[in-house]
């Protein structure tokens, strides 16, 4: 296989990547980073250091979109970045430390906590969301907002809650982004849907246009350890950027329900590779 060939392929690859990555509010590097290191056998550092810069990509396609839309929450997005930016920066320096293995087997067990937990919750949460008792740092930073949701044809207005529970989660999921490149959207949707009780689009939203700021804060270490091959990264970012696009044309109109399978779907399958990757099986 030539350069050409190699890059190509990435490149389809990488917009599939950003499709699902967009839809799930996972960034597309929880696809991308498997397919790289299981299929084109990419040293799994590299493939990392090409998903952060991918996930900034994937970020600036779909945050956009979904910022007209209303479907972001913007003040719960800067309220939980406080704590994935912290997060991100403790995860990337700890990437120098663990070994491959050890990588291949967190992410793993972190992607299959994550689907257990949004399989256990499967129903939509919005209207216990809208009859729940707010706490007072919630009101205070006015979390709350509504969104129109296309597949409803109707305007949907949600509380949030447990604000401070969110920050810590969001902590939690920076370091692992800044650890394994991914974006942590894999733990930010759950954390937002169940912790937080945002509607699942919302959640999914919010995700998108946060995770291209916590991989920004995590890419300079990256960088400066020579993790970023630009002959991997450029094909991944432009593949996911595309896909990113198309992504955000498509939410508004799938059912809420359609996408939780999705995202639990793929999640364990990508953790299942990832696990007997990490095991040598």
């Amino acid at each position: 296989m030539n350069l050409l060939e190699f890059d190509l392929l990435i490149l389809a690859v990488a917009i599939i990547a950003g499709l699902l990555g967009s839809l799930l509010g996972l960034g597309g590097g929880i696809i991308v980073i498997p397919v790289l290191t299981l299929v084109f056998k990419i040293d799994i550092h590299y493939a990392i250091g090409a998903s952060v810069v991918s996930i900034i990509a994937t970020s600036s396609g779909a945050a956009a979109a979904y910022v007209r839309e209303r479907m972001t929450n913007l003040r719960v997005a800067m309220w939980l970045e406080l704590g994935t930016v912290s997060g991100a920066l403790t995860g990337a320096y700890l990437v120098g430390v663990l070994s491959a293995r050890w990588l291949y087997v967190i992410f793993g067990l972190i992607l299959a906590y994550s689907a257990l937990m949004m399989l256990r919750k499967r129903r939509d949460r919005t209207q216990e969301s809208n009859a729940a008792k707010a706490t007072p740092w919630v009101d205070y930073l006015r979390l709350h907002s509504s969104y129109y949701d296309d597949a409803q044809g109707q305007e949907i207005t949600y509380r949030v809650r447990n604000a401070g529970l969110g920050l810590g989660l969001m902590y939690i999921a920076g370091v692992v982004s800044g650890l394994l490149g991914i974006g942590s959207g894999a733990l930010k949707v759950p954390a937002m849907d169940l912790g937080m009780r945002l509607p699942i689009k919302v959640s999914t939203a919010t995700s998108n246009f946060m995770i291209g700021v916590t991989a920004a804060a995590s890419a300079t270490v990256y960088f400066m350890r020579g993790d970023i091959n630009p002959l991997i990264a450029a094909p991944v970012a432009t593949g996911v950027l595309v896909g990113a696009l198309l992504g955000s044309r498509l939410l508004g109109r799938l059912q809420s329900s359609t996408i939780r399978v999705f995202f639990v779907i793929v999640l364990l399958w990508v953790s299942l590779q990832m696990l007997w990757k990490g095991m040598g099986i």
